[in-house]
C-alpha cells in the first residue's frame, strides 16, 4: 500500500473556528468591530506580556504601518536580513526608505550583529531583525548595536508566536513588532497581522494608518490606508489563540524527536537562552540540497520546503538596493536549507517516516 503524502505545512481549521465565524455572520457586525477589539486584548495577554496590540489585514501591512507609525520614511535606511521572505524589505521600501541588507549568523539564520554594525551609515535609522523559522534573533546584541548608534529597533516576528529569549517574549523587545496570521503560521486568522507597540503614541499612529487616517468617523487626521481586520478573521484568530500553546508544545516535541533521530544532516541548534517555536524545522544539506528535496518527495512521499532559495539582495525587485553585494552566510544558507514537517497534524508514524526518508536519502548521498 502506498503511503499518503506528508505535507510540509498544514493549517488547522476545525469546528470551533467555523462556529466562531458563524456567530459573527449571524451578528451582522462583520467589519472591524468587537471581535477585533477582543482579539487585540487577548493576543496581548497571551503572547506579548500585555503589550498593546493592533490588528491589521496582513503581516506585510503590519510591518508597513509599524514603520510609518515609527517615523520611517524617505532618506532613512533600515538594516534588515536578506535571508527571509521579501515582505521584510518590501515594507521598508514601501515607506520610501532604503532597505540595507546585512548577513546572518550561521546557526539560527538570524541577523549577525557584527554585520549589522558594519552596515550602519549616517542615514541608518533602525534595525529590523526577523525571528526566522520561530527562533529569536540575537536581540541583546542587536540592542547594544542600536544603542551605540542611536538607532530604533523593530521586530519582524511573523514566524515566532510564543518564542522567547532570556525569558522575555519576542514582540516585546522593539519599538514595534509584527506577527503574521497567514494560514501556514503557528496560528492563523485566515489572513491578517498583529502589531505590538511600545508606546500609546505608536498604538494611535498604527490605528490611524489602518483606518484611512481616522480615529473619529470623517475626521481624517493623516493620509491612511484601509488595512483593517474583519470581525470574521478576528473570530478565527481568537479561537486559534486558545490552541496555539498546545500546538507549540507539539511542534517542540516533534522537533525534539527529529533532533534525536536524524542522521547525515545538520539539525537546527537552539541558543541556550532561547525558546524556539518551530514555525519551520530547518536543517542544512550541504551537498545537492535540491536532489535531496526531490528524493524525499518522489521516493518517500515526504514534503519539505526551501525557505528561502533566493536571498532578497538577489531578487529582481530588490537587487537595485544592493548592487554587487555578497553575503557569505546568507548565500550559503540559501543553497543548503530544507524545512521538514513538524506541524501538529503529524502522527507518530508520520514522524517515523520522515526520519526513515531523511536518513535513507542522506545516507545514499554520503
Amino acid at each position: 500500500m502506498t503511503e499518503s503524502f506528508i505535507p510540509p505545512a498544514k493549517p488547522i481549521i476545525g469546528d470551533d473556528e467555523r462556529a466562531a465565524v458563524d456567530r459573527v455572520l449571524q451578528s451582522g457586525m462583520v467589519a472591524q468591530g468587537p471581535e477585533v477589539a477582543a482579539f487585540e486584548r487577548e493576543f496581548a495577554e497571551v503572547l506579548v506580556e500585555g503589550r498593546e496590540s493592533v490588528a491589521v489585514n496582513s503581516g506585510t501591512s503590519g510591518l508597513h504601518l509599524g514603520l510609518l507609525a515609527a517615523g520611517i520614511g524617505p532618506g532613512d535606511e533600515v538594516i534588515v536580513p536578506s535571508f527571509t521572505f521579501a515582505a521584510t524589505a518590501n515594507s521598508v521600501a514601501l515607506t520610501g526608505a532604503t532597505p540595507v541588507f546585512a548577513d546572518i549568523e550561521p546557526e539560527q539564520f538570524t541577523l549577525d550583529p557584527a554585520s549589522v554594525e558594519a552596515a550602519v551609515t549616517e542615514r541608518t535609522a533602525a534595525v529590523m531583525p526577523v525571528h526566522l523559522y520561530g527562533h529569536p534573533a540575537h536581540m541583546t546584541d542587536l540592542q547594544a548595536v542600536a544603542d551605540r548608534h542611536g538607532l530604533a529597533l523593530f521586530e519582524d516576528a511573523a514566524q515566532a508566536h510564543g518564542a522567547s529569549l532570556g525569558g522575555r517574549k519576542v514582540g516585546t523587545f522593539g519599538r514595534f513588532a509584527m506577527f503574521s496570521l497567514y494560514p501556514t503560521k503557528n496560528m492563523t486568522s485566515g489572513e491578517g497581522g498583529m502589531v505590538t507597540c511600545e508606546t500609546p503614541e505608536l498604538v494611535r499612529n498604527v490605528k490611524l494608518l489602518r483606518n484611512q487616517g481616522m480615529e473619529a468617523q470623517y475626521q481624517n487626521e493623516v493620509v491612511g490606508f484601509n488595512a483593517r481586520m474583519t470581525d470574521i478573521h478576528a473570530a478565527i484568530g481568537r479561537v486559534q489563540l486558545t490552541k496555539v500553546g498546545g500546538w507549540t508544545a507539539t511542534r517542540q516535541a516533534n522537533a525534539a524527536f527529529l533532533d534525536r533521530e536524524l542522521r547525515g544532516v545538520i539539525v537546527p541548534p537552539v541558543a541556550d537562552d532561547a525558546v524556539h517555536v518551530y514555525h519551520q524545522y530547518t536543517i542544512r544539506v550541504p551537498e545537492d540540497r535540491d536532489g535531496f528535496v526531490a528524493a524525499l518527495k518522489n521516493e518517500y512521499a515526504v514534503g519539505s520546503g526551501v525557505y528561502y532559495p533566493v536571498p532578497n539582495h538577489r531578487l529582481a525587485s530588490l537587487a537595485h538596493f544592493a548592487p554587487g553585494l555578497h553575503l557569505v552566510e546568507t548565500e550559503r544558507a540559501a543553497a543548503e536549507v530544507v524545512s521538514l514537517p513538524v506541524h501538529p497534524s503529524l502522527s507518530q508514524r508520520d514522524l517515523e517516516r520522515i526520519v526513515q526518508a531523511v536518513n535513507a536519502v542522506a545516507g545514499a548521498g554520503a
